[in-house]
């Protein structure tokens, strides 16, 4: 049988109409260069900000040195000073940013305990750091200055032999922490032999020398933390193990007080050394200019560079490249340190050797007394040659020209930095996931201004590195993601669109024998609508699948015979496809397809008369199928057999928190690019409940044009300035992915299966669903993030009525919600550690903006007439009010259809108008030669916002051009669109493809009288469908077994279920119960599988084997029917009420809603009528900014919205320009870590008969033999489920 399918029916027909199924969109050439030159960037400015922190930080040392001459002996307290900044800057940043936290965010108070052993440490650690810069190190020569700071890893090296020699498993370095430890013991002991024995009776060298070795080791207390954790995690101690946690929950707390007690000692230690030295404060206040210009630039760089170098080593530990950027910069800094303070000392005292022509053989010792000393202390010339000869001056001490002096220093210094190289060796093979939190990155968020490239080595986390571990590695617990896509009246380019996007991750994540273990997936598509009813039959048993469904099931087949691709001989068959599977359900049917590679695509027909149909309940349906039937229905079986229920719930938890639902439209293109980008940001952030895409409206027209642009920025600028200051407020659901842990948190997936019982739930439940679940969400502390980076593609309106119909259905239902989460700001803010109350003061202004563009927008044209005309501004005002009034006034009677009709023709005018004013503020700028007026200087800095910002997405600068037809739009979107969606909101209709009939419906009126042959040919025709269909149902109970097991697909019950007996899916109708009766009494039983038969003769290319359900789901599917999808009953007289309530609604919203708008005007009007004594004067000035002469009045309302819109602009375009950084980062991350080549499948993974492990099962038992994953130092493990009797679906 097989032999003969391979054999081509047609072989004169062996062309084919291929779609595109690559990706066309992601430049990968330009995105790989892109990669190189920001590796090399980020490379570049760590070693280059390290080297200027440390060179700068030197500097001040060297001018704090006595006998220096560049700073006089009197001025030395104002370099201490600024080493003392340099010392307190990062606790600084540190305090204000835990303030921050605490202020906007919960914080915890950690135990005495734990307060006490963490401040002790802070204590010793900066008084070691005070004391080794403020007092030691400006006594020390340049080379030791420099390499000394290498070996304050002394116990950090000491406690990494400690750590692995508890961990008892072989460690791979072991030997480099010991060698490590032994060279800085070895660099300390050449150290004092070098100074002490130079003259061993001056006492003050020695003090400066022990003060030196006593001050570097208590600043390697500093990183003790590193290593604590992993002590306590190997130790048998219940009290090091709570101290760990409470140090964790606590850490924002910890850090104010440790942050206040390193500036305390800091300023301590310097005001008291300062005054023992015989030095005098008060000099600092009478620094000359030319020494307090020196000062603060060598101040500034240092700082500046030291967080810079901070920023961005973290930034490339994040983009995964750990040794090129971070490590070997760093190594290189402290060489490079070395080799610019010594190289200008050489090379000056060979000039001055050179000079003598050599009359004299002087030594460094000689060239020290009769140049370095001899020096007059002027700052007249350049500075450069002084802080060199200050350098020398430091040298001076040791005699150069000795080889035993020259040996132990230059000993001491590679010793020394041998052992930062080994201490830090582990680093090399440190395991960093993409864009790793920092937290997980860096054991402290503090960085030591002082010696920077020490303290970020030293603070990377430390793990114990063996052969085992290494081979063990995991990145994360392997994800289950369930692609979920809804479907109504798609068109067939639409629906093959996702097809293709699927089949694609089908490729890229085989199951059958898979390269990555980060994640599987199932895909099911919910088909609304999907039967169509047969003439002379009632409910599933007369229905048959209409074009949509079965156009649905030919796309399968195509794309199917696209991705196969078995025989490569020419006059062989192409598109060979192994039984798939079709099933009966309780709510229509079901199609069961096993793609080329192993993962399944379930398509679920809907039959509206047995289940609700609508979008928001194909989305209960699937949300309650695979979270609540799939993920708990096993744990339950299990907890019956009698397994500990302890251990059940933490599996349970940690499957919620590692199962995810991918939100699809039946139209979305995406690639496997764009999903393992948002998969990324759920695994790395356990608090973020959902993540969206970048969304780009495909089509073409005016309608699309206009769309491309509004989409393109508020995803620029709206939806990234969401993302950094608080949350994204909706995720759309035609592409985001949701965590299961998040929609199954109590009063989310429970309150969005809620049935809308008032007008206002209409508005903002059903008509904007994706928001409404986001509201729910973030109301629970869930996060909602936007990743720019991750692309999909859907089909938008482009026909001007199918726009306002879309928009009718989002106005309302987004002012609804936002509306709804400013009534909750309180809560929010305590429950939601991402929102803030001065976010939802932004998000306050910006609702406010949108009721007001209407206002706003007559007073552009008022303007915009006042301009063109000579007209007053009053007068003007309202002619523009008059337009917009007329058309409010005729949406409340005129028909929908009218109402748009009218609002395209004020469209196309207002849009001239748009055009005559845009080029008249352009002739007004090149009349008068000035710029500086407000409306000027509003547009151009507009226009200016919008061009950088599309240079920073150089993929979709080309949209700016789309900018020109938004905004001769401006009026048409916000003022005649607001009138309609507003005036509009009592129709709850879908709006969008409700103009295209089912098609292959049966006509509304089949009452004509058929004649005595026709009821005997479909009284035969009946006949023989029951008997084709009883036959292949006897032919399967016979013995012929489906390709593909149901046990692949539902999970097993715990008990062996008895052979599948062939069941009846109808269920009753409870708006027709009579139904039952008839059924009962029908002598054709089994004519309910008419369109199973129908299915499986649609193609030849596709055998669809018919299967059942088990009884345990069968009974799910009836029980979820009963509670939560059953039809909702045709009831007249509560469809009236409805009516009614939202026409009252309605009424009630537009009042206060034109209210506010028409107070505006009014106050506008008011202050345009007495505008010589309310107004504000502005001169005007020209492009040499000289005064023209002339004035521009502005009332103080409009200056103070626009100046709030300016505000509101530039916090979004910063905004952005912090979220593309971030985005270059995972994205760098991503194409460093995610191979994109495939290697070719064999022929055998696609031949059929193969038995497939379910993607559900498999999932939840690698669960148990995962790693845990690490504890999140923001959101602990306790967040990543419920532990308060939640509410389990």
């Amino acid at each position: 049988m097989e032999e003969d399918r391979d054999i081509p029916k047609r072989p004169w027909d062996t062309c084919r109409e291929v779609p595109v199924i690559e990706d066309e969109q992601t430049p990968w050439k330009l995105i790989k260069l892109l990669k190189l030159i920001s590796l090399c960037v980020v490379a570049v400015l760590v070693f280059g900000l390290a080297l200027c922190s440390k060179t700068s930080f030197l500097l001040l040392i060297t001018l704090s040195h006595e006998g220096t001459k560049t700073l006089p002996a009197e001025q030395k307290p104002l370099a201490l000073l600024c080493i003392g900044c340099s010392l307190i800057a990062s606790s600084v940043l540190l305090l204000l940013k835990s303030l921050w936290k605490a202020c906007y965010k919960s914080s915890k108070l950690p135990n005495k305990a734990t307060t006490a052993l963490v401040l002790f440490f802070e204590f010793l650690v900066s008084l070691g750091a005070a004391v080794l810069t403020i007092v030691a190190m400006p006594h020390l020569d340049i080379v030791t200055n420099v390499t000394i700071l290498n070996g304050v890893g002394v116990l950090s090296a000491l406690l990494q032999v400690v750590a692995q020699c508890t961990a008892k498993e072989r460690n791979r370095f072991l030997t480099p922490s010991i060698t490590a430890f032994i060279l800085i013991v070895l660099g300390y002991i050449l150290f004092i032999v070098l100074y002490i024995m130079k003259d061993p009776n001056d006492t003050k060298v020695a003090l400066w020398v022990g003060l030196a070795v006593g001050g570097s080791f208590l600043v390697s207390f500093n990183w003790w933390e590193n290593y604590f954790r992993l002590i306590s995690e190997n130790s048998s101690s219940v009290a090091l193990k709570n101290l760990c946690k409470d140090m964790t929950k606590c850490r924002n707390m910890l850090h104010i007080l440790s942050s206040l007690l390193r500036i305390t000692v800091t300023a301590c230690v310097l005001g008291a050394y300062v005054p023992l030295s015989k030095m005098d404060w008060n000099i600092v206040t009478s620094i000359p200019s030319r020494e307090t210009r020196i000062i603060a630039i060598i101040i500034g760089v240092q700082l500046i560079s030291s967080a810079l170098c901070h920023w961005f080593a973290v930034a490339a530990c994040k983009m995964h490249a750990l040794r090129r950027c971070f490590i070997l910069p760093l190594y290189l800094a402290s060489l490079a340190v070395m080799a610019l303070l010594i190289i200008p000392v050489i090379v000056y005292y060979q000039d001055y050797r050179i000079n003598l022509n050599g009359t004299e053989n002087v030594n460094f010792t000689g060239y020290c007394t009769e140049v370095v000393y001899a020096r007059n202390q002027s700052l007249n010339g350049s500075v450069f040659p002084q802080l060199v000869l200050d350098v020398t001056h430091t040298l001076c001490f040791l005699d150069m020209s000795k080889i035993t002096d020259i040996g132990l220093l230059s000993g001491l210094a590679v010793a020394w930095w041998l052992s930062l190289v080994l201490a830090t060796l582990h680093l090399w093979y440190l395991n960093v996931y993409r864009i790793q939190r920092t937290q997980d990155l860096f054991i402290r968020r503090l960085y030591e201004g002082a010696f920077i490239e020490q303290s970020l080595l030293f603070n990377t986390r430390f793990d114990i590195q063996s052969k085992d571990r290494m081979k063990a590695f995991k990145a994360f617990e392997p994800a289950m993601v369930y692609l979920c896509a809804t479907m109504w009246h798609e068109t067939y380019d639409e629906m093959i669109n996702i097809i293709i996007s699927i089949f694609r991750l089908d490729k890229y994540r085989p199951k059958k024998e898979p390269k990555f273990n980060d994640f599987t997936f199932e895909a099911h598509i919910y088909f609304d609508d999907a039967f169509n009813a047969v003439e002379g039959r009632q409910g599933s048993r007369g229905s048959e699948l209409n074009k949509y469904a079965t156009d649905l099931v030919k796309i399968l087949t195509e794309v199917y015979s696209i991705f196969t691709n078995i025989d490569q001989k020419f006059f062989r068959k192409q598109q060979q496809i192994p039984d798939q599977k079709i099933i009966k359900t309780p709510y229509g049917g079901r199609l069961v397809v096993t793609m080329p590679h192993g993962n399944i695509i379930v398509v679920h027909f809907k039959d509206k008369e047995l289940i609700r149909h609508k979008k928001r309940w194909s989305q209960v349906m699937y949300l309650y199928y695979l979270l609540g039937w799939k993920l708990m229905t096993k744990y339950y079986g299990r907890w019956q057999k009698g397994e500990d229920e302890k251990v059940l719930r933490a599996e349970i938890q940690k499957e919620k928190h590692n199962t995810y639902l991918l939100a699809l439209d039946g139209d979305t293109d995406f690639q496997p690019t764009a999903v393992m980008l948002l998969i990324d940001r759920l695994k790395m952030y356990p608090r973020v409940g959902a993540a969206c895409g970048r969304i780009h409206p495909t089509g073409a027209g005016p309608a699309v044009w206009f769309q491309k642009f509004e989409y393109a920025v508020s995803h620029w600028l709206q939806k990234t300035a969401e993302h950094v200051i608080g949350c994204v407020l909706c995720s759309p659901g035609c592409f985001s992915l949701f965590r299961a842990a998040a929609l199954m948190d109590d009063n989310v997936m429970k309150r969005y299966s809620t049935k809308s019982m008032e007008a206002s739930h209409y508005i903002q439940y059903d008509q904007g669903e994706d928001r409404w679940l986001c509201t729910l969400m973030l109301k629970q502390g869930w996060r909602v993030e936007y990743n720019a980076a991750s692309d999909a593609y859907t089909n938008a309106p482009e026909d001007f009525k199918e726009l306002y119909n879309q928009r009718r259905r989002w106005g309302p239902s987004t002012m609804a919600n936002v509306v709804d989460l400013l009534g909750s700001t309180s809560m929010i803010s305590k429950r939601n550690r991402s929102i803030s109350k001065l976010f939802m003061f932004y998000q306050l202004f910006a609702i406010t903006s949108a009721i007001l563009a209407p206002a706003t927008i007559c007073l552009l044209i008022a303007g915009s007439l006042s301009f063109i005309f000579p007209i007053e501004s009053s007068s003007a005002l309202v002619m523009s009010v008059i337009p917009p009034a007329i058309y409010l006034g005729l949406c409340f009677k005129l028909k929908t259809d009218t109402q748009i009709i009218i609002a395209g023709v004020l469209s196309v005018i207002y849009a001239f108008l748009m055009l005559v004013v845009s080029m008249s503020i352009i002739g007004s700028m090149v009349k008068d030669e000035t710029i500086l007026t407000p409306s000027s200087i509003f547009v151009i800095s507009m226009a200016m916002i919008y061009i950088i910002t599309a240079i920073m997405h150089p993929q979709e600068f080309t949209l700016v051009f789309h900018g020109f037809l938004y905004i001769l739009c401006i009026p048409s979107a916000y003022l005649l669109l607001t009138i309609y969606s507003m005036v509009n909101m009592n129709n709850v209709s879908w709006g969008t493809r409700e103009t295209k009939p089912a098609a292959g419906a049966a006509p509304p009126t089949t009452t004509k009288p058929q004649t005595t042959a026709q009821k005997a040919k479909s009284t035969f025709a009946r006949f023989f469908s029951w008997a084709k269909c009883c036959k292949k149902s006897s032919h399967r109970a016979s013995g012929e077994l489906p390709t593909v097991s149901q046990e692949n697909l539902i999970p097993e019950p715990t008990q062996p279920e008895p052979e599948p007996q062939p069941q009846n899916t109808i269920v009753e109708d409870i708006r027709l119960p009579e139904e039952e009766q008839r059924q009962e009494d029908s002598s054709f039983d089994c004519p309910v599988q008419c369109w199973v038969s129908d299915l499986q003769t649609l193609s030849d290319d596709i055998h669809l084997q018919e299967d059942t359900l088990s009884q345990e789901e069968e009974a799910f599917w009836k029980d979820l029917q009963e509670k939560y999808l059953k039809p909702l009953p045709d009831d007249k007289e509560r469809q009236k009420t409805i009516t009614s309530d939202l026409r009252a609604l309605r009424n009630k919203i537009n009042f206060a809603f034109f209210t506010m708008n028409a107070l505006w005007l009014v106050a506008t009007f008011t202050l345009q009528l007495f505008d010589t004594s309310l107004s504000i004067e502005i001169p005007k000035v020209n492009l040499q900014l000289e005064f023209t002469g002339e004035f521009v009045t502005i009332d103080p309302i409009a200056f103070m919205f626009i100046l709030g819109f300016a505000v509101s602009v530039v916090i979004q375009f910063l905004t952005m320009l912090y979220h593309r950084i971030y985005t270059l980062i995972h994205y760098v991350a991503f194409m460093d870590t995610e191979p994109r080549e495939q290697k070719p499948e064999t022929q055998d993974s696609y031949l059929p008969g193969k038995k497939v492990e379910d993607v559900s099962n498999s999932n939840s038992n690698s669960l148990e033999d995962s790693e845990p994953e690490d504890s999140d130092d923001e959101f602990p493990v306790r967040l990543y489920g419920r532990n308060d009797g939640g509410t389990l679906v």
